[in-house]
């Protein structure tokens, strides 16, 4: 495939989804920098890609543009704790909204030829009609699902005002190696460390919540797919299939060997009780499709932890 970018810049390159696409994007010979705020030590970082200890609301993120100068950006640094925001607007905001701008901003600045930009399913917020397709009325009920849409927005004000190619990428509940199990999201993560570990995995009201869940390695693939593309606007990347939280639990239960307990906690009840989104839009447009069904996502998730414990 030819190139039309060969220097791409990732925001939050260093943490979870970032870090899997920056390997993919080094192992297909781009040229990678990373701006994170995580420390070199903590996150996940290719030695290959040229890495900057800098937080996207920092001033010394005009002397990474300039020394690096990309021609597209990957922008997937931001507040992540959806059930947090809800506590914390104002930091949510400040990262998820102001980072942005400043982001983009760079991008007008340095002329910056596309952008892709990390948004979420959470933007949906309750529908009727399943699964739901990129058409339907964005409804979000918390501060972080409510930047992802402002961050759409600004994106969308970006390619058609000032001619910067754009796309969001709407995620649905990225799961594999490498996510963190210490945060208030990421079921999978913390359900599979708590078994191993020997300790009680609690789940949220009565586990009927379905969400989903693709793996991380599909994701990055879109990433890499998208950045080619000629694609703008919003295309849902997913799985298209639903699964709640107590076929998780039953799931991890039995590939890790646990013998805990089914226990749940009444009082943390999920704002959406089911999500799942139509990733045919993804096919059409950049040609992704996810490969990774389910229970391998799940045992290639179990058998990473396994390694680390």
């Amino acid at each position: 495939m030819k190139k039309k970018y060969s220097k791409i810049l990732v925001t939050g390159g260093a943490g979870f989804i970032g870090s899997h696409v920056v390997d993919l994007l080094i192992k297909n010979g781009y040229q990678v920098s990373v701006v994170d705020s995580i420390e070199k030590k903590k996150g996940w970082i290719n030695k290959q890609a040229n890495y900057y200890h800098i937080d996207i609301n920092d001033q010394k993120l005009k002397s990474v543009f300039a020394k690096e100068k990309p021609e597209a950006v990957i922008h997937l640094a931001a507040y992540i704790e959806d059930r947090t925001s809800v506590l914390e607007p104002v930091e949510n905001a400040d990262n998820n909204i102001i980072g942005l701008l400043r982001v983009f901003e760079m991008c007008r600045a340095f002329k910056i030829k596309r952008i892709l930009f990390a948004s979420s399913s959470v933007i949906y917020g309750e529908q009727k009609s399943f699964p739901i397709d990129e058409k339907a009325t964005p409804w979000p009920l918390t501060p972080y699902a409510i930047s992802k849409l402002v961050g759409e927005h600004y994106l969308n004000f970006y390619n058609k005002v000032l001619g910067i190619s754009g796309l969001a990428l709407r995620l649905a509940n990225v799961y594999g190696p490498r996510q963190d199990s210490r945060g208030d999201s990421g079921v999978l993560a913390i359900f599979t460390e708590k078994m191993l570990r020997g300790q009680q995995p609690v789940v949220n009201n009565d586990g009927k919540t379905k969400r989903d869940y693709v793996f991380v390695g599909d994701v990055a693939r879109a990433f890499l797919l998208a950045l080619e593309s000629k694609k703008e606007g919003e295309i849902n990347i997913s799985s298209g299939h639903e699964t709640s939280t107590l076929e998780i639990f039953k799931t991890l239960k039995t590939l890790t060997k646990s013998d805990c307990k089914l226990v749940f906690d009444a009082k943390k009840q999920d704002r959406i009780k089911r999500i799942s989104l139509n990733p045919r839009l993804a096919a059409k447009t950049i040609g992704w499709k996810p490969t990774v069904s389910i229970q391998a996502g799940f045992k290639t998730t179990v058998a990473w932890f396994k390694s680390r414990i």
